[in-house]
């Protein structure tokens, strides 16, 4: 038996996203956050943990090194520590630093939240379940 293919050579597309973005601004303040407190080689954690108004919540902190499993991700100089769990709610998601009026803060915007509530520390995926209102923000 012989089976014979037109296109022998099957190549399936894939299109490569950064797991992470930070943005240059986002990274220019991380870097000025690490002058500040004279912590040249740390880099800044980001994780998801249960909680807030909306099931999950975002975290930051400032770390020495990574722990072991983190993915590490590098742009302008400025590494990002994530955990594998908080990676799977994280893939794809932009960090960005904005600074207005009402005062600054980092923001990330996520395309696995499918909901998220107003303070914009908390979010909720297709996944998860839906938390009964409780009124005000409280993450």
């Amino acid at each position: 038996m012989t089976i014979t293919l037109d296109n022998p050579t099957i190549t399936p597309e894939f299109v490569e996203t950064p797991e992470i973005t930070l943005t240059s601004l986002a990274a220019a303040k991380v870097r000025s956050i690490l002058t500040e407190r004279s912590l040249p080689n740390h880099g800044l954690r980001v994780f998801v943990s249960g909680g807030g108004c909306s099931g999950m919540q975002y975290g930051m902190a400032i770390e020495g090194q990574p722990r072991e499993f983190d993915a590490v991700v590098e742009t302008d100089g400025v590494k990002l520590y994530v955990d594998p769990t908080s990676m799977n709610f994280l893939l794809g998601a932009t960090i960005d630093y904005v600074d207005n009026l009402m005062g600054g803060g980092f923001h990330i915007e996520n395309p696995s939240a499918v909901s998220t509530c107003g303070c914009g520390h908390s979010f909720r995926t297709s996944g998860s379940p839906q938390q009964a209102s409780g009124g005000g923000c409280s993450h």
